[in-house]
């Protein structure tokens, strides 16, 4: 069984016992989250489409980590100005495991 949800401004395609990198949700380690945006749930051979969200649906995951992704540098120069600017970024993530899928 398989579900599409959303969340952080993005669509992600789950499966029991997956491990998946999203934007970053204000949990502690340890703790559960349940996403109610279940935009698709599939598995044996049926498929079912939300208008927008499928009624009912649910996908519970445990937090695993809250953490950061690799650096992304941003370099800016002006040619022939002896002008140049480095910085970075990490933007922050939130590690989930799926632990069920559940089509009320």
């Amino acid at each position: 069984m398989f579900a599409v949800i959303r969340t952080g401004g993005k669509q992600y395609r789950v499966s029991p016992n997956d491990v998946l990198k999203v934007e970053k949700i204000e949990a502690e380690a340890g703790t559960t989250v349940t996403f109610t945006d279940v935009l698709a749930l599939g598995g044996e051979g049926k498929l079912t489409l939300g208008a927008p969200v499928v009624a009912g649906a649910s996908v519970t995951a445990t937090v695993v980590a809250q953490d950061k992704l690799d650096t992304v540098i941003i370099f800016k120069k002006r040619r022939r100005q002896n002008s140049r600017r480095k910085n970075g970024h990490r933007q922050p993530m939130t590690v989930l495991r799926v632990s069920e899928i559940s089509a009320a």
